[in-house]
Formats: C-alpha cells, sequence, structure tokens
C-alpha cells in the first residue's frame, strides 16, 4: 500500500513527474532532457525505472493482448462482428474459435446479442481482430453488462488484482472485466446491486488515496 502511494499522484498534461537521467518514458508521457513529462491527465506510475501515465478520462484505445467484453452485433460466412464499445469495429474470424464450427451452422456457436471475453490480438487503423483461443475467454452466459470509463479499470482490478477479487469475495459475484470497460457481473440481484455499487464508488474516487480500505468499509465483511 505505501509503495503504491508513493509511486501514483494525480498529473495534468505539461506536469513534470520526475527528474533525472536514469527514468525512461512509458505509456503517455515523453522525455525532456532530464525530465519525464505527462501527456495525458491521469495517475503517474513508476515502476523501476520506467514512468507511465494511467489515463483516467477519454474512450478506450484497443491494443494487442488488451481483453474486452464485447456483444455480436453481425454474422458472415467468416466469423461475426462485435461491438466492443467507442469507433471501432471489432472482428472474431472463425479461425480464431477454440473448436470448429460448421460454416454452414454458424449460428449455432454465437448468434446476434452473445456476450463475449475476448482478446484482441491485432490493431489495424479503424479495425481490431479479436480472438478466442486463450484460457479464460468464452462466452459469457446470462448476468448483466455495466459500463464504465474504460481507463478506470486498472484502479478496478488493482494491484495484482487484488482490488476485483475483494468485491468479487464480498459480494459472492462472478466479475470479468473488460479493459474496454465494460463489466460483466453475474450474482444474485442483492449481490450484484453491491457489487455494481462498490464499483462506482471506485470510478468515483480512482484518484483518492486510501481507496481500498474505504472499499473494505463499504462491503462490510
Amino acid at each position: 500500500m505505501d509503495e503504491e502511494k508513493q509511486e501514483r499522484k494525480l498529473v495534468i498534461p505539461g506536469e513534470i513527474v520526475v527528474s533525472g537521467d536514469e527514468y525512461l518514458p512509458g505509456d503517455f508521457t515523453r522525455k525532456e532532457n532530464d525530465n519525464i513529462i505527462a501527456n495525458r491527465y491521469g495517475l503517474s506510475e513508476i515502476r523501476g525505472r520506467v514512468v507511465k501515465i494511467i489515463p483516467i478520462s477519454g474512450v478506450f484505445e484497443p491494443r494487442r493482448g488488451n481483453t474486452v467484453i464485447g456483444r455480436v452485433e453481425d454474422i458472415n460466412f467468416s466469423g461475426w462482428s462485435i461491438d466492443i464499445g467507442g469507433p471501432y469495429s471489432a472482428f472474431l474470424p472463425l479461425a480464431e474459435c477454440p473448436r470448429f464450427i460448421n460454416r454452414n451452422n454458424i449460428e449455432e456457436f454465437a448468434t446476434v446479442g452473445d456476450t463475449f471475453n475476448l482478446k484482441i490480438w491485432n490493431v489495424k487503423r479503424g479495425s481490431v481482430d479479436l480472438s478466442l483461443k486463450l484460457r479464460g475467454l468464452g462466452k459469457l452466459e446470462d448476468g448483466r453488462i455495466i459500463k464504465i470509463n474504460p481507463h478506470k479499470v486498472p484502479r478496478i482490478i488493482g494491484k495484482e488484482g487484488s482490488m476485483i477479487n475483494l468485491i468479487k469475495e464480498r459480494t459472492r459475484t462472478e466479475i470479468t472485466v473488460g479493459q474496454n470497460g465494460y463489466i460483466w457481473l453475474k450474482g444474485d440481484l442483492e449481490c450484484e446491486k453491491k457489487a455494481e455499487e462498490a464499483i462506482n464508488l471506485i470510478v468515483k474516487e480512482a484518484a483518492s488515496e486510501g481507496l481500498t480500505e474505504r472499499v473494505e468499509e463499504f462491503l462490510g465483511n
């Protein structure tokens, strides 16, 4: 906890995050002389020598390796068009599914309205290619989806998954977080509601210190 407090602070574009020749610019930062400068409004984080900004406003910016939640919006002979939010068209090809699928009966595997947890394996200008071929990916049955600012996702997940695991355990709710800001919840009605309220608390207080303690107090035993 102390380490996290020392490393993270709220910064604005143009602000010097840290000075020193030993530091290297990471996401949303640049180097000017010996200074690392913030390019975005968000939380600064220093890991080893690398300095990056975790944005807390703005739209989802897809990157290869991101895990996202998406909903099937169209089908053709070679795969599915998936809505992952934002201005990006995304496509799941048949070849990126974990088992053989008959092209003549593609809707048996997934149809319009189905929700999936997917991995981005390629990003091209204006479009995203998706895959289901890794462990933990697949259809999200039942439950419901809520939407948050995608740049608050790291705070929802917490260090090494600590925050999201706390919410799962205390609310007895299945939760899958997409880096595009879509979050799938599945539990009984009251538990889902409590989990959503805890998530909204984190979103609202994302830049605050002592956030874990506040969430623990909110969730109770």
